[in-house]
């Protein structure tokens, strides 16, 4: 039996790694995988079921061959770790993985930190038998942490922007040893610290497939740098007195659309299952009320003048808990909230 943890992919659902079991028995000439990272891709309702937190994955059995070929072709990376598990426990481990594999058992609901195709092998590996070295690289680390580090080898500056948008407060909890090896990196290295009734776990390990994925090529533009730019625009604009109609439509557009986001962030809050987009502290600087307040930025009226006053205060209060609040927030939608309360303090102070 072997634990194998394959590199980093260019989509962005392989940008953490995989993990999946390797059981090779010789008496039946058998080598096969068992994989918790299946899904399929094809069901029509697919996205539907994502958004919503109710996607399925499940356990698959497949070739080594047919495995190795696939990561092969995606030029990505496997190291096998082979474990040294009394005779007893292996025919117990694979019994388990049969009958979990089985077309009636072998479903469950994907959550990306708590139940994913490694925590499954993590909970499966590491029982209360085992004794673990702390693999966190900080003792106060994050969820958002550990992620952090994956999309800023890659440069998805982007994907990293969407991510800390749309995912709130609960990504921000510091974990534990155990819950850190929800990646499989950190599970490869805390099988490599652990122990079985005094032995260590993994009897040797080697990288059978080198990676040949070329390095990441750093983007210019960034989300900070545009939003940077923006700002500097929309200043620009307002120091010039005949851009103010165009910047009533350019308002029309930024609150309709923070106020559309604000409706989505409340959507993956309270309609979906996911564990990790509650608490949602973006929802301060993409407010839902702004959908509407978009179509009356025309008037003048006391009770626009009373949104946008109340609007500035609730954008300072975030300014205020940026740094040392619950959520970290991503410092690219620093320009992005400078810039909606300069519009709506505009917007406040016009009689």
């Amino acid at each position: 039996m072997s634990l194998l943890t394959a590199t980093p992919g260019t989509e962005l659902y392989s940008t953490f790694g995989h993990s999946a079991l390797r059981v090779t028995d010789t008496s039946t000439n058998s080598d096969i995988i068992f994989n918790y990272g299946t899904f399929d891709f094809d069901d029509p309702t697919f996205y539907v079921k994502f958004m919503r937190g109710k996607l399925l994955y499940f356990v698959s059995v497949e070739q080594f061959n047919d495995y190795l070929a696939q990561y092969h072709w995606e030029k990505r990376g496997i190291t096998e770790q082979v474990l040294q598990l009394p005779c007893a426990r292996k025919l117990e481990l694979l019994a388990f993985l049969r009958e979990n594999a089985k077309e009636e058992n072998k479903y469950y609901k994907y959550d990306f930190v708590y139940d994913n195709c490694t925590t499954r092998l993590r909970d499966i590996l590491l029982t209360a038998g085992t004794s673990t070295a702390d693999v966190r690289p900080a003792n106060r680390v994050s969820f958002r942490d550990l992620i952090h580090i994956y999309l800023h080898r890659r440069h998805q500056y982007w994907s990293k922007l969407g991510i800390d948008i749309l995912l709130g407060a609960p990504l921000d909890k510091r974990l534990s040893n155990r819950e850190a090896q929800f990646l499989p990196d950190y599970l490869m290295y805390g099988l490599d610290s652990s122990l079985l009734e005094g032995k260590p776990m993994v009897a040797e390990r080697a990288v059978i497939l080198e990676p040949t994925l070329p390095p990441a090529k750093k983007s210019f533009f960034t989300p900070l740098l545009a939003f940077s730019l923006l700002l500097v625009a929309v200043i620009a604009l307002m120091m010039w007195e005949k851009a103010k109609s165009f910047l009533i439509y350019f308002d029309l557009v930024v609150f309709f659309l923070t106020g559309l986001l604000g409706l989505l962030l409340l959507f993956m809050w309270f309609g979906t299952d996911h564990t990790t987009t509650r608490n949602n502290l973006n929802l301060l600087w993409a407010f839902p009320a702004n959908m509407i307040a978009a179509f009356f930025v025309r008037k003048e009226t006391n009770i626009v003048r009373a949104y946008f006053m109340i609007y500035c205060l609730v954008l300072l209060l975030l300014l205020a808990l940026w740094f040392p609040g619950p959520q970290e927030m991503n410092n690219a939608l620093l320009p992005l909230v400078l810039l909606l309360f300069l519009r709506s303090f505009d917007h406040y102070r016009r009689k």
